[in-house]
Formats: structure tokens, C-alpha cells, sequence
């Protein structure tokens, strides 16, 4: 895997000449670092000149049939035939303030006009895209299990509507040389790699005369890629998996381990991975410091329909707050770790409830406190409240 590494420095060092040149993430606005405690958002630590930074990272989008009639019924009137805004307005508070928001884009799109569809095969309307974009987001994971439901062309149609859209995007590809490249996001002063990868994709083969389409889970690759990262100049290297037991709390072994296995990469005594962000479980997982870096399990479905399980409907943001180093060998660091609970309401109209909100927090809105309190237990079920982890706004 090793031989990923050189073309992977070359193609990231051209991308963080661009970056730093002229890409300020969110459409050139400003973005201040939030403090995560319900202030106005104000600079984080500053070391040598340097600025920290905070990112902010939420869980699956899964477009069921009933996601995309609302998506549908939201754009009357709007000029457009899709609008996912209104059902994201509530994750905008914490989303837009950040310096980098990621989120997981599980599904692919399908044809401008369709056919779309939900579960099983996903085709999701292009405009989830721009409504991502202007709900805050800077880049989304695609790697999942839903990749390659709609073949190659599928990867194609979706990585080129996050374009238009001005989304980055790491997990797929359209070419080898697209493969190389992580998403490399402008952070404060530091650069940010986001790398993405998943367990499968249910059965359908990756073509073998493409198999850049989509980035499986081999440790070895993961570390490679991160490493080639870091030489090209990453600060920070966010990886994101597509990974775990459906329906479980718990994370499992094999999450566990790869999760032990990629904390404990070093290069010349510096960790090769800052964090790792999980999706795929549908519930919301354990946050836990693992060799010293924060690993989030599972972030939970932060868009989908109602499932069997009332737990499909809850997620979290993960806020995580770096400092610059303090030595001139030293890393990004995290100083201050968050979650904030969410849950998509479906009545009268599907849409996000931040949960730590005022709105989470109404009297007589049983449901938003036995919610909030499920997803803190899972949350904190590992100790990561002994870490310093704590619930934001």
C-alpha cells in the first residue's frame, strides 16, 4: 500500500497551494472559531501566529422515499425542484459558525429529474448538495456502503453535483488521480486532509478495472494515506469510517481494534491520525479517547425516515475545538471536546431539532428530553466524560 504514498504528497502539496491561495472554505465568508458553551463565537488560542480552529462533524444523510417527498413539498414555491434546506435549518447554528463542518453523504444522487429513490438501492436528488453547502458545510465523506448503488455513474453524478455545489469530497473517486487527492480544507492558519473510507458496499463488487471508485478499510492503506498527508503538509488528518454493527450502541471489536490500530500510528513520534469520525450505525455511539485521540464511534443518522427503531432519528454534531502546537515539533491538539444531541422530527414535517437548544429544551416536549437523555448515555457510555468531553449548544 506504501506505493499510494508519493503521488498522494505530490497531488495533496499542488492541493494545499490551491487551498492556501485562494480557498477560504464557506464561499470566502468569514468563519470565526465558536467557544461551544452558547457564546457569541469569538477566536480560539493563537500560538507563533498561528490561529486554533473548530470542526464540526455530523452523521449520515440517508434520503428514504419519505425524506425526498418532503425535500420535494419544502420547494414549493422556491424555483427548485428539491429543497433540503428547511429539514437542515436546525443544525445550521452549530454547522455555519464553525471554521470546517464535514458531514457524511452515505447515499448517491441519481439523474437531474430522476428516477429517485430510498432504500435499498439509494438515488438521492442532486440538490442535497447545495443544501448541504448552504446549510455551512465545507466537505462530506462518501464512502458507505450505498457507493456504488447506482454503478459507476452513480459516483460520477454525485461528485460532480458536490462540485457545482462547492463541496469537497473525499471517499470516491472518478479516476486514480482523483483518488490520490484527500478533501483539504482551510482551518484557521492550519490545513485540514479529510480522508474517508468504508467496510463494503453491500455485495456489489468495486469494478476491477476501477477500483478507485470507492476507498475500503485496509489499516496499512489508511495509514499510508495519512502519512503522505502529513508530508504534503497537513496540520491536522481527519479520517472518516464507514464502519460497525448496525443498530449497536456498542462499538464493536473490530471497530475497536482499527480504532487502537490507527491511534497508535506514529511518524518521528508525532500521530500520524488527529481523529476519527464514524458513521453507519443509525444510533448514536460512544465518543472515547483512544491512545490519546479522540475517536467518535458513531455520530448516528443526522437525515433519514422514520425507522423501526426510535433511535434512528437521533444523532450528534461532534465539536472539537484544536489549539496550534506548542513547540515547534509539537501537533494540533485538541483543547476542547463537544457533542451536541439532535433529532429528526417527522410530525408535522421532517426537520432537525438541535436538542441542546431552545427548542430542545421547551417544556412539555417529553420526547426531546428522553432523546437527549439516550443519546447522552450512549455518548458517554465509554468515559469520555473523564476526558473532558461535555454537551455544547
Amino acid at each position: 500500500m506504501k506505493r499510494h504514498a508519493r503521488p498522494l504528497a505530490a497531488l495533496l502539496a499542488a492541493a494545499l497551494l490551491g487551498a492556501l491561495a485562494g480557498c477560504g472554505g464557506h464561499s470566502g465568508r468569514p468563519r470565526a472559531a465558536g467557544t461551544g458553551d452558547g457564546e457569541s463565537a469569538r477566536p480560539v488560542a493563537e500560538s507563533a501566529g498561528q490561529r486554533g480552529f473548530t470542526l464540526v462533524a455530523t452523521g449520515d444523510v440517508l434520503a428514504h422515499d419519505s425524506i425526498i417527498a418532503q425535500a420535494r413539498e419544502d420547494a414549493a414555491g422556491s424555483g427548485r425542484p428539491y429543497d433540503f434546506r428547511r429539514m437542515l435549518a436546525g443544525a445550521e447554528p452549530v454547522v455555519a459558525p464553525a471554521d470546517v463542518a464535514v458531514c457524511h453523504m452515505e447515499t448517491v444522487y441519481g439523474r437531474d429529474g430522476g428516477p429517485f429513490s430510498g432504500y435499498p438501492a439509494f438515488r438521492t436528488p442532486p440538490q442535497v448538495a447545495q443544501g448541504l453547502k448552504e446549510t455551512g458545510y465545507d466537505s462530506c465523506s462518501t464512502a458507505s456502503n450505498h457507493t456504488l448503488d447506482d454503478g459507476p455513474e452513480g459516483v460520477r453524478r454525485t461528485l460532480r453535483a458536490m462540485d457545482e455545489a462547492g463541496l469537497r469530497h473525499a471517499g470516491s473517486a472518478r479516476s486514480a488521480a482523483e483518488r490520490k487527492k484527500p478533501a483539504v480544507l482551510k482551518a484557521g492558519t492550519a490545513t485540514v486532509a479529510q480522508l474517508s473510507y468504508t467496510y463494503g458496499t453491500n455485495g456489489i463488487p468495486v469494478p476491477e478495472d476501477q477500483p478507485w471508485l470507492v476507498n475500503l478499510i485496509d489499516p496499512e492503506r489508511i495509514v499510508a494515506d495519512a502519512r503522505a498527508a502529513r508530508r504534503a503538509g497537513a496540520d491536522v488528518v481527519v479520517v472518516s469510517l464507514h464502519w460497525g454493527t448496525e443498530w449497536q450502541q456498542k462499538p464493536d471489536a473490530r471497530q475497536r481494534e482499527l480504532a487502537r490500530r490507527l491511534t497508535r500510528s506514529r511518524s518521528d513520534g508525532r500521530r500520524d491520525i488527529d481523529l476519527i469520525l464514524g458513521t453507519h450505525n443509525h444510533v448514536p455511539q460512544p465518543y472515547e479517547k483512544v491512545n490519546g485521540t479522540w475517536v467518535v464511534y458513531g455520530l448516528g443518522d443526522q437525515v433519514a425516515g422514520v425507522m423501526n427503531d426510535p433511535r434512528g432519528s437521533m444523532g450528534t454534531a461532534a465539536r472539537f475545538t484544536f489549539a496550534p502546537p506548542r513547540g515547534k515539533d509539537a501537533s494540533w491538539r485538541v483543547r476542547k471536546a463537544e457533542y451536541v444531541p439532535f433529532l429528526m422530527v417527522s410530525e408535522p414535517r421532517f426537520r432537525l431539532v438541535g436538542l441542546a437548544g431552545p427548542e430542545g429544551r421547551e417544556a412539555g416536549r417529553p420526547e426531546y428530553a428522553e432523546a437527549r437523555r439516550t443519546i447522552r448515555e450512549a455518548v458517554l457510555s465509554r468515559g469520555a466524560a473523564q476526558d473532558g468531553l461535555t454537551m455544547g449548544r
